[in-house]
């Protein structure tokens, strides 16, 4: 096995899964809204836009809910 300690291991693996969930969610969100376009809207926002936005909010709040959980944890 490794020779790390415990509580450092820990804190690398919450660090690590903290930086990839949130760079995952990122580039999932950037993906979606604009590869299909629904980042932006022209006049008025689509039926698209809306449904982005709403799954952008509620994926933010889950990520966050995640990052709490995680981080409240002791080491």
């Amino acid at each position: 096995m490794s020779e790390m300690e415990k509580d450092a291991r820990d804190l690398l693996t919450r660090t690590l899964m903290t930086v990839s969930v949130g760079a995952l969610w990122m580039l999932t969100n950037v993906t979606l809204g604009l590869w299909f376009g629904w980042f932006f809207f022209a006049n008025t926002p689509t039926l698209g836009n809306y449904i982005f936005y709403a799954f952008f909010l509620i994926s933010l709040i889950a990520l966050i809910r995640y990052f709490i959980k995680l981080w409240s944890k002791p080491i």
